[in-house]
């Protein structure tokens, strides 16, 4: 154990990084007892979706390609059965391994950026495949095939069967974790 400063630290890590495609932008020193996953209070995806009839170039493996034309604003509308306090067992893998279904979803935006479609979630925790299968099912309602009464059927369902198809990991981001203080670990 070292006491590095992180302008060293962040260095090292991109040094380490080369040749991928990555790169850290900052990096700060945290108290004892951090945790980068339990000291964590909110987590924020982000997905893309390319719709456009024209292949992806720059963003092949980088966004979900869909060339039939979503309407992101139904997609919104029906986003919003997913926020609040709810048993996702419906958008979870089957073979998640957290305890319980039960999440609380705290926000999430559908919104058209050109022919970008941009999915943006917040929760303290999210269920395995539970993004990109709400994603998914959104999909079905930006094309027409599902309401947003289909998506409060399927989350009511507590049934796998009835989730629409699981979103590629192609546009899937974790954007931003957010952290509890010092005095809020220490107070846990």
């Amino acid at each position: 154990e070292k006491d590095w400063p992180a302008a060293t630290v962040l260095g090292a890590l991109n040094f380490h990084c080369q040749p991928a495609p990555v790169a850290l932008l900052d990096c700060e020193k945290m108290h004892d007892g951090f945790d980068a996953r339990f000291s964590a209070i909110r987590r924020h995806y982000r997905y893309r979706i390319a719709n456009r009839l024209a292949p992806l170039t720059h963003d092949r493996g980088l966004a979900w390609h869909v060339k039939k034309p979503l309407d992101a604003d139904a997609m919104h509308e029906a986003a919003q059965v997913f926020v609040g306090h709810h048993d996702f067992t419906t958008f979870r893998h089957t073979r998640c391994q957290a305890k319980s279904p039960w999440k609380t979803l705290e926000a999430f935006r559908v919104w058209r950026d050109g022919e970008t479609v941009i999915a943006e979630c917040s929760s303290r925790s999210f269920l395995h495949n539970q993004v990109r299968s709400m994603v998914g099912t959104l999909r079905l309602v930006g094309d027409g095939r599902w309401t947003t009464e289909d998506v409060a059927a399927a989350l009511q369902a507590r049934d796998r069967e009835a989730c629409g198809p699981v979103a590629p990991p192609d546009g899937l981001y974790l954007t931003r974790v957010d952290y509890r203080s010092a005095e809020e670990d220490r107070a846990s």
